[in-house]
């Protein structure tokens, strides 16, 4: 079973094969009067996991991230990653074929204002890239004295002679006892909020499943049926699913509540509600470029801005907290299961990263629930784990000895979604891993302890988990946390903390909270709970306020604390919830596991 997932890298996506690929593929161009094309890690509706047949930028680069972008020119190519892939990159590519670029440094369209060459005619497919993405690149190009021209066809599928097919799995009904509401009652919904516009057209396929209550297997880890759906007020609604991917029983129960459409039926209905003089919104951050354009050349009015579903769909509401409930309690009695097993073998220098994910996923395949790991497990030994999306490969994988392990996971089951970092001590921390594993769980402590107005914003949050690392003159490259779904995706919008300006909290949103220190090339620390945004009882508040549920239930090592860097508030936090996790996981244990929490979560 797990063989195949510790590959770095298929067949297809294997960076010796960069050179003969670019080759092949700058041959195409050439056919097609192009002297560059655009390749984004994006599929069709902008998923963070995609199917095989997406895979355009890896089986181009063999870069395996979940985000980045090649361009290819007649003489130079480039592949831009952010802070997360910028040791990763430089290790699966070709440094010959391709140069690394950090796009914090300079942007995809930067680059191009400064190499695509007057007079160029630079390609791109209109199929993956939305609206902004098209402005932004087309604002660069000119600026180079360049044109940016869409192509019909991708070019590189053309010379990608292997590709697999579009995925065909099964989709099924989430139940309203997960659910929460019935699809009609959110269609409505979805309908009222449309208050400028004649209907919406959902490319995003995380608010399909919300909105007509379906699941599916079309990519790895989030259980997604890729498909569209277009909702016009007083109609029907449409929803264009492949039937292939239906029984019975689901289409009918689907046929209830709207009308099923073949897929390649979209750009036809889209003309046809632009013949009309339709005005139809699409969501700015999922919507195609080609979509958008379908509606307007035929005579539509295209809104692109916010999806309505995603605000609905990030306030989760009873049923949903109460599975996401139900999951922590689960997952968390198999991580400790796991973590007891841990630190009797690990000491031992017997175990490797791979048995590390082995282990934990037969953990949580015995819970008898789980659907899947909700994204690749990150078990990083060492130097492996300074690599914040770390990936363990056959090629890569280490013994796990003394020093710090830094193990982040997470699990789907169909009454919630989990996502947990823990960094694990083997043998004595030095001076220096004690502050900053200490600082980090300052900076985690300081956000699950957080009461903050109605109003405020993650942006604004962000820093209370950085305060501790900057006094030290340190910081990581990653937001502190995003939302996640319920059985949905792990890394769900619009709520999140970070520094870069994003939606209020409101009451159910779920979030991570996980800041992090990295220092390269000798150890990753990263401190990950889910929490969930709550009203907050403030005696004597003069306004609203909101504070954090911490929903995830597992301890912390505390035996590389440094303890004088915690005031009283901290250890107050620490003891309260290792309190909490023990009284909530002890009954579902073996006696000897119940020992080793016992011990896991005695006072600091």
């Amino acid at each position: 079973m797990f063989e195949s997932r510790f590959q770095t890298f298929s067949e297809s996506a294997d960076p010796s094969h960069g050179k003969a690929r670019v080759s092949a593929l700058r041959k195409e161009l050439a056919a097609r009067n192009l002297d560059g094309f655009i390749v984004p890690r994006s599929d069709e509706q902008q998923n963070e996991y995609v199917p095989a047949c997406a895979e355009r930028l890896a089986w181009l680069t063999g870069f395996s991230g979940s985000a980045g972008t090649a361009i290819v020119l007649t003489k130079k190519a480039a592949v831009f990653v952010d802070g997360r892939y910028t040791l990763q990159v430089g290790e699966q590519v070709d440094v010959k074929v391709f140069t690394p670029v950090a796009s914090a440094e300079t942007t995809p369209e930067q680059w191009l204002e400064h190499h695509a060459g007057k007079g160029a005619r630079i390609g791109y497919d209109p199929a993956l890239h939305t609206r902004a993405q098209v402005k932004r690149l087309a604002s660069a190009v000119e600026r180079a004295g360049a044109e940016l021209v869409a192509i019909e066809s991708n070019p590189l599928d053309a010379v990608w002679a292997d590709r697999p097919a579009p995925p065909l799995a099964s989709v099924w009904l989430h139940p309203k006892k997960y659910a929460g509401e019935d699809a009609p009652k959110k269609i409505k919904r979805i309908e009222t909020a449309l208050e400028k516009v004649s209907g919406l057209l959902i490319s995003d396929p995380h608010a399909v499943a919300w909105a007509f209550n379906i699941r599916g297997q079309d990519v790895p880890h989030t259980p997604l049926p890729l498909s569209y759906a277009l909702i016009v007020k007083g109609r029907k609604p449409r929803l264009y699913l492949d039937p292939h991917k239906l029984d019975t029983k689901t289409r009918t129960a689907l046929e209830q509540v709207c009308t099923l459409c073949a897929p390649d039926l979209l750009i036809a209905d889209l003309l046809a509600a632009g013949e009309e003089g339709l005005s139809l919104r699409f969501d700015a951050t999922t919507a195609s470029e080609k979509l958008v354009r379908a509606l307007e050349q035929a005579g539509g009015t295209a809104d692109v801005g916010v999806d309505p579903i995603a605000l609905m769909k990030a306030r989760k509401n009873k049923a949903e907290l109460a599975g996401a409930r139900a999951a922590h309690l689960r997952d968390g009695v198999a991580m400790v299961r796991f973590l007891s097993w841990f630190s009797e073998t690990a000491p031992k220098g017997r175990v490797s990263e791979i048995d590390a994910v082995e282990a934990l996923e037969t953990f949580r395949r015995e819970t008898g629930a789980l659907k899947d790991v909700s994204f690749p497990t990150i078990s990083g030994a060492g130097p492996n784990g300074a690599i914040v999306h770390y990936r363990v490969s056959e090629e890569s994988n280490r013994r796990i000895g003394k020093g710090f392990f830094l193990i982040d996971s997470g699990a789907q089951y169909e009454d919630g979604t989990t996502d947990i970092t823990r960094t694990l001590c083997i043998g004595k921390a030095s001076a220096a891993m004690r502050d900053h594993y200490t600082r980090v769980l300052k900076g985690h402590i300081a956000i699950a302890r957080a009461s903050f107005p109605k109003g405020t914003s993650g942006a604004q949050l962000d820093a209370l988990a950085r305060v501790s690392l900057w006094e030290a003159g340190l910081d990581y490259d990653h937001g502190t946390g995003h939302g996640v779904g319920s059985y949905l995706s792990v890394h769900e919008g619009p709520q999140r903390i970070s520094k870069a300006p994003n939606v209020a909290l409101e009451p159910g949103m779920i979030l991570s909270n996980e800041p992090g220190f990295y220092k390269a090339g000798a150890y990753g620390i990263r401190l990950e709970n889910l929490i969930v945004v709550k009203e907050a009882e403030i005696k004597g508040a003069d306004r609203a306020m909101l504070d954090f549920e911490t929903l995830t239930l597992v301890p912390f090592d505390t035996s590389c604390l440094e303890r004088l860097l915690l005031n009283r508030f901290e250890v107050a936090w620490i003891n309260a919830y290792h309190a909490r996790v023990y009284a909530a996981l002890a009954p579902h244990l073996d006696r000897k596991t119940r020992a080793w929490l016992k011990a896991a979560t005695a006072r600091v």
